[in-house]
């Protein structure tokens, strides 16, 4: 199993047992406001770690001093595979906003993308709307590289209608990454 440090942080596979801090956030609809999914309760935490530690995509980010999870990181490679394009993304518990957390943590499975994996392109995608995701995302020194017009939706209204949003995508290929960390 693959654990990737920082200074302050372990970056792990999920266990089963970290549902309990998973339900942490995902119970807050301030989190799961931009995510293609609703508000978790204690029993959708329990399967979701369960998934989740089944999965190579999330890891769950925690503090190096406690061991506290306290948000995860999601790295997928995209079809198809010979492209080598990796997608991130993030989500964090909002008692920990603010210290540089989200960034660290992306900012070193990003390393580990482009050094381990030999990926040839890492891409992200956010919610217009979603200032500190895009920031986040540019202070990765990604490029946005498109603005996409109600391309996607992940919720509908009560008759049933989707709920089209923008989408912010955003980018950095290898060669840019070994010029910019």
């Amino acid at each position: 199993m693959t654990i990737l440090e920082t200074e302050r942080l372990i970056i792990r596979k999920f266990t089963p047992g970290d549902w309990k801090e998973l339900y942490d956030y995902l119970s807050k609809e301030s989190v799961v406001k931009y995510e293609p999914y609703e508000v978790y309760n204690e029993s959708d935490c329990k399967k979701e770690a369960i998934y989740r530690s089944a999965q190579d995509a999330f890891w769950a980010v925690c503090l190096k001093e406690n061991n506290k999870l306290i948000g995860n990181v999601y790295f997928q490679r995209q079809e198809p595979q010979e492209f080598l394009t990796w997608e991130i993304g993030f989500v964090f518990n909002p008692l920990y906003y603010g210290k540089g957390y989200a960034t660290e943590s992306s900012k070193r499975i990003m390393q580990y993308g482009f050094e381990q994996l030999n990926a040839r392109r890492i891409v992200a995608m956010c919610n217009p709307k979603n200032t500190p995701s895009w920031k986040l995302l540019e202070r990765l020194n990604m490029r946005r590289e498109g603005h996409l017009i109600q391309n996607i939706f992940f919720k509908c209204d009560e008759k049933g209608n989707p709920l089209w949003i923008d989408t912010f995508e955003y980018a950095m290929l290898a060669k840019e990454w070994l010029t910019k960390k």
